[in-house]
């Protein structure tokens, strides 16, 4: 049961960061090109914003592992990346980088 847990602990944080992204007026409704999300590259940092990645890439992902039921990645390290892309002056951003330093916590210790 406690896989169940953690699942449900993602599941909060993912729509966290996603409603923090909105209300950072971070949230577009132009997806990326293909060849923009096919990126190679770390959080795709040469062809997408920070942003961009956690809406297209990142939020996506973990919705779809969440809802066929697992397994939660190995390791996630992804609040160190927003804590140098956004801008934690910015009240909505930082609460961002507070749920992806969660979530990280969150994989953490499910292993």
């Amino acid at each position: 049961m406690p896989e169940h847990n953690a699942l449900h602990q993602a599941a909060d944080h993912v729509l966290a960061v996603e409603q923090n992204l909105r209300a950072a007026d971070l949230w577009q409704a132009d997806v990326p090109s293909p060849a923009a999300m096919a990126s190679r590259t770390p959080f795709c940092a040469d062809t997408l914003t920070f942003a961009q990645w956690l809406q297209f890439v990142f939020v996506p992902r973990m919705r779809g592992l969440i809802e066929a039921g697992g397994p939660l990645p190995n390791a996630s390290a992804i609040a160190v990346m927003a804590e140098v892309k956004l801008d934690k002056e910015a009240p909505a951003q930082s609460r961002v980088i507070a749920e992806l330093a969660d979530f990280d916590a969150l994989i953490g210790a499910a292993q």
